[in-house]
């Protein structure tokens, strides 16, 4: 029989239109500093749907079994690489830091092919003056918080690598295959990015002013207050990347497709817009001032 301290614990959710249940201490214990902990901390006010009582969360839902069941049990899911790419950005969302890294360990343990060289043959080969890794297969590894300024990764496999907090300014990655690769947090200035598979990378707080992503495949890329100013992204592919937060601050966006993508409070003061179609976009509370929109669809 269900006490009236049970029901009080009861926590009803809406994802996106999917409905969920669970309780106050599966959402708040595990991931502590988690954005679900701190909404049902009991600090904020909560807006619940009048009739049901459910906590209305504008998420995809697709995901967030995998999310509770995580914060149960503290088992990271096994999924296909699509899944996962998708999985993690939904972690990266509500901040769950321990669900990102069991993702990563797991992505790490599976690698679809082994790698080429290890993380000590990267330092190794680093220590020389001018690096190439062009056409090497580095996926899976972890190349994160490493110097790899000025590297030339072109036409490399480098699905699913860890380049976090890794300096990357000036490096090559033309025409690489970086699928689901984790560049959280990496300085990428200047880098080359041109005709590169990016889908599903996690590039939320990078810094790519001035970088070259002109028609990259940046499917479902997570550019969350990631600094683009500048960055060349003509005919890039940013369908239902999240830009959420970004500063686009005169970037070149000539052609690129927008198609739900998401620029809710970006900066795109300046940005070269002309023949986008932004009526795909989410723009709300983006800054569009001076920017030029010649032949945009809004």
């Amino acid at each position: 029989m269900e006490t009236s301290s049970d029901l009080s614990s009861m926590i009803r959710l809406n994802i996106g239109g999917k409905k969920f249940c669970t309780t106050i201490d599966t959402l708040t214990i595990r991931e502590p500093d988690s954005m679900l902990a701190a909404m049902f901390s009991g600090r904020h006010a909560m807006c619940q749907e009048s009739k049901t009582g459910y906590v209305f969360i504008d998420r995809d839902g697709k995901h967030f079994r995998h999310i509770l069941n995580w914060l149960r049990d503290g088992i990271a899911p096994s999924l296909s690489d699509p899944d996962c790419s998708e999985l993690l950005r939904e972690a990266d969302y509500y901040q769950l830091l321990g669900l990102k890294d069991g993702i990563k360990d797991l992505r790490r343990e599976v690698g679809e092919v082994e790698a080429e060289l290890t993380r000590v043959d990267i330092i190794k080969c680093i220590q020389s003056e001018r690096v190439r890794f062009r056409g090497v297969n580095l996926s899976g590894i972890d190349l994160s918080k490493l110097d790899l300024s000025l590297v030339d990764f072109s036409y490399a496999c480098l699905r699913n690598v860890f380049f976090s907090r890794t300096n990357l300014q000036c490096a090559k990655f033309r025409d690489a295959d970086a699928e689901g690769s984790i560049f959280h947090n990496a300085i990428l200035r200047e880098c080359e990015f041109t005709g590169a598979n990016l889908r599903g990378a996690l590039l939320a707080g990078t810094n790519l002013q001035s970088a070259n992503l002109q028609d990259a495949c940046l499917v479902d890329c997570s550019f969350c207050g990631a600094n683009l100013g500048t960055a060349h992204l003509q005919n890039a592919d940013l369908t239902n990347a999240n830009l959420e937060g970004a500063n686009l601050e005169g970037a070149n966006l000539k052609g690129a497709k927008l198609k739900n993508a998401n620029f809710k409070g970006a900066n795109l003061q300046r940005a070269y817009l002309r023949h986008v179609n932004l009526r795909e976009a989410h723009l709300e509370g983006a800054n569009l001032g001076g920017a030029n929109m010649t032949g945009a669809i809004r």
